[in-house]
């Protein structure tokens, strides 16, 4: 796992000499301290990732849904560069971060919906892993509010193993990039996900 220098860099597992930062923790540096086209050329930056993490999601949700990708990445990213952003470390922390507050607006838009219509399948997202990966499926659905509700308990007991699996249901990575994307090894990373996935299931269908 990397760690970080008295600089703030990130430094090699082995004690190797940091590497400096990339040009999107560059970005968001220049974003905190108040500068607006920092947030544009970041946006153009990181356009494909966030666009993936979208297409993600709806991979994971019912057919017919209301709310299109586009308007979802806008909604995510007006309250990830709004006026009470976190400070983000770096490229990881903020995808990461991304990835949490995409789900939170699907979840909000499914409350909405349920207002409006009552049953129908609106609100179900189906937890196969065929879609992200050649794993076999986990083999049952959940109501996507439920889904939220759960992932919220596991980061009260696990926020690694919280963010270790909206990174794969809601961003669509692989295990590797999971590992890549938080510092850790891939080992840790299966680890944790198998344990999750368990937990998860007990919770949602029990």
């Amino acid at each position: 796992m990397s760690t970080e220098d008295e600089t703030g860099q990130q430094a090699g597992a082995d004690g190797s000499p940091a590497e400096p930062p990339g040009a999107a923790t560059l970005l968001l540096r220049r974003l905190a301290e108040g500068e607006s086209r920092a947030g544009d050329e970041l946006l153009e930056l990181l356009q494909d990732e966030l666009s993936r993490l979208a297409a993600a999601c709806f991979r994971r949700e019912s057919p017919g849904h209301t709310l299109q990708p586009t308007a979802l990445i806008n909604e995510a990213w007006l309250r990830l560069v709004g006026s009470e952003q976190p400070n983000y470390e770096n490229r990881s922390h903020f995808l990461g971060i991304a990835a949490t507050v995409m789900r939170r607006v699907l979840v909000e838009h499914a409350r909405r919906r349920g207002a409006e219509k009552r049953g129908g399948n609106w609100g179900r997202v189906t937890l196969d892993e065929r879609k992200v990966s050649n794993d076999p499926p986990l083999g049952f659905d959940a109501d996507v509010l439920a889904l939220h509700q759960a992932l919220e308990r596991l980061a009260e007991l696990s926020p690694r193993q919280a963010t270790i699996v909206e990174l794969r249901w809601f961003g669509g990575m692989t295990l590797r990039e999971v590992a890549k994307h938080m510092g850790l090894v891939t080992r840790t990373v299966e680890k944790d996900w198998a344990i999750a996935r368990a937990w998860l299931r007990r919770e949602l269908t029990s």
